[in-house]
């Protein structure tokens, strides 16, 4: 056998742009195609923002414009600008940038110096201007490489720095942007930064009141009783109980969105147990004190450690290095502050009391039923073979494969059967469901527990205890494309919006997008995800092509399914806006006929019946 070489031609010294280009997932974390609020498109747009925000803490420029438009994304803040002589350097030389300087920048939300060279390493087009007392310096790179530098000229434009850029279609591919989740980036922008104004399309952002009023945009109905929000020197809180279940953080550090949590979110979660304890002077369960809680925490912290280039885990233990732990800072705030809070609103103290009760009473008439249905999960899963696991799980954070985790929910045999041949056995797991779920809107828990399918999807899910124990990253509805399969998606939506809204509100729920037609003749084939690409094929292919009608997943083999959930997948986020509440929203679709709901349906039947006769006469 032939040995492998291993000589001085396999050492390669690569360039900063090279590196960040072969290697991008070590610096903005996953790619993905923007259905996710972490795919890195977004993480292009934090890294740039991030700057100007920074620009803000340190009290310079009050006013940020952001566009998109046809892909092409732009930033322009007020601030200090970036010093004329450094601009090229800035965004294209690692370890470069004014952030090393403790006196220009405090509790920054990145020191390495990388963000905006790798935005600019991963961009196809990119231009960066400053400008500083009348002064304009202009550079303009594709894909890294340095196209234009010009000289210094003179304007009249204020002082401060403007970044556009375009993500390269080549590492991002199939890319979208979805505005909703750039509308929450700012929005938490912010809450986070008050007094600023960020203007983007046009639309105004801006908060009065922090992360009150990120409560009160985000909240799913009223709160039991009026948000407790303190402060205190690096660190705010605002929280209430809600009226639906699970738990609901909003947790951040010197502005960074924690979406994973970390060590703040976890001290927070176990001194607001502490101190309610101690102030009722009761032994309550701490799931008992949190069933419902609603709470946004912010902290600042000198040189965080996260547990990626992402930032969206803090790890660090101490508020600052050879400081105090930041258990310790959140309990000590928590305990003079809430202690103080509850003393002084004493009816708030009642609502609080009486919520903590109720959740006690409900957990214990569930008790007994739980200790059931995990038996009878367990033996569902032994006999019943309705779980095909993978081999990787969302828990499991020795392994890079944990973030695409999914596990896709499908109806019956045939689908199971498809997607189960077609799968990536390490991340891809499959559930198959049993005829159509129950209706569950305006159901207690109980339901969940004593009907056989949403136990069995719990169970799989390991979501019974904490949410952090979710098995899989992604959850992903797979039904098919007719009448039926549109049902079973409302019902498992209703499903987890009524028990779990948690894992929709922080993007684990979604649905599978699979072509809706294969248009082909013998040198061409076309599978067409929307009507508007089925023209277009229809056009490409010429006359009298072959046009399939895929209305169910059991329909593709296994061979052309591959195509649909490898790469190339394609799922739409389930996403909630705050216009409506999930009781609005579960009230419309599942809740009694009303002449709206009947006036949508009509309307789509329509617009399916003549796309169905298009077809017809283009076959």
């Amino acid at each position: 056998m032939a040995e492998n070489q291993y000589t001085e031609d396999n050492i390669r010294s690569l360039d900063w742009k090279e590196h960040i280009r072969l290697r991008p997932g070590m610096y903005i974390g996953k790619l993905g195609d923007g259905s996710a609020t972490d795919d890195g498109i977004y993480i292009l747009i934090k890294e740039v923002v991030d700057n100007c925000i920074d620009e803000f803490v340190m009290g310079n420029g009050k006013k940020i414009e952001i566009k998109l438009a046809d892909g092409k994304f732009s930033v322009r803040d007020y601030g200090r600008g970036i010093p004329l002589g450094k601009v090229v350097d800035c965004v294209s030389q690692i370890n470069t940038g004014g952030k090393y300087d403790s006196k220009a920048f405090k509790k920054s939300v990145g020191l390495n110096g990388v963000g905006t060279k790798a935005v600019n390493a991963l961009s196809s087009y990119f231009m960066v201007y400053s400008v500083r007392d009348g002064k304009k310096k202009t550079a303009t790179f594709e894909r890294g490489e340095l196209i234009e530098e010009s000289d210094l000229e003179k304007t009249d434009e204020t002082n401060g720095t403007y970044v556009e850029f375009i993500p390269d279609d080549t590492i991002f591919k199939k890319f979208a942007f979805k505005t909703a989740y750039i509308e929450k980036m700012i929005w938490n922008y912010c809450y986070l930064n008050r007094g600023l104004s960020i203007h983007f399309n046009g639309q105004r952002f801006f908060s009065k009141e922090g992360l009150k009023d990120l409560l009160e945009n985000n909240m799913d109905g009223d709160p039991l009783y009026p948000i407790i929000h303190v402060e205190g020197e690096d660190i705010e809180v605002a929280f209430t109980h809600g009226r639906t279940y699970g738990e609901d953080y909003y947790s951040f550090v010197n502005g960074q969105h924690t979406t994973q949590g970390g060590t703040h979110q976890s001290a927070f979660r176990e001194s607001v147990a502490k101190v309610i304890r101690d102030f009722y002077n009761k032994n309550y369960e701490a799931s008992d004190i949190r069933q419902s809680i609603v709470a946004a925490v912010s902290i600042k912290v000198m040189e965080p450690v996260f547990e990626s280039q992402t930032k969206t885990k803090l790890g660090s233990l101490e508020i600052e290095p050879g400081g105090k732990s930041i258990r310790a800072f959140v309990n000590d705030f928590l305990k003079e502050k809430l202690d103080n809070y509850l003393h002084r609103h004493p009816d708030v103290a009642e609502t609080i009391e009486k919520k903590i009760k109720q959740s006690e009473r409900e957990r214990k008439e569930l008790s007994g039923i739980r200790k059931l249905a995990r038996e009878r999960a367990k033996k569902a899963n032994l006999h019943n073979k309705k779980l095909r696991d993978c081999r990787v799980h969302f828990t499991d954070t020795k392994k890079e494969e944990h973030e695409e985790t999914m596990l896709f929910i499908t109806e019956g045999d045939s689908a199971s059967g498809s997607i189960t041949k077609s799968r990536n056995v390490n991340t891809q797991a499959v559930f198959s469901l049993r005829g159509k779920p129950l209706n569950s809107y305006g159901l207690t828990k109980k339901v969940v527990y004593e009907n056989e399918e949403f136990n069995l999807i719990q169970a799989a899910l390991d979501i019974e205890e904490d949410m952090d124990n979710l098995r899989y990253n992604k959850i992903v509805i797979a039904t098919d494309a007719d009448v039926d399969g549109m049902h079973i998606r409302m019902l498992l939506l209703t499903f987890f919006l009524q028990f779990f809204p948690d894992l929709v509100k922080r993007n684990h729920v979604y649905v599978l997008q699979t072509p809706l037609f294969r248009v082909r003749n013998k040198q061409k084939t076309f599978y067409c995800y929307s009507d508007e690409e089925r023209r277009n094929a229809i056009e490409a292919c010429g006359k009298n092509p072959e046009i399939t009608r895929f209305k169910g997943l059991g329909e593709i083999s296994p061979d052309e399914f591959k195509n649909f959930i490898g790469e190339d997948i394609r799922l739409e986020p389930v996403m909630l806006t705050k216009d409506a509440s999930i009781d609005q929203i579960l009230s419309y679709y599942m809740g009694k006929n009303t002449p709206e709901r009947q006036d949508f349906i009509i309307d789509n039947l329509r617009v399916e019946g003549e796309i169905e006769e298009e077809i017809e006469k283009a076959s």
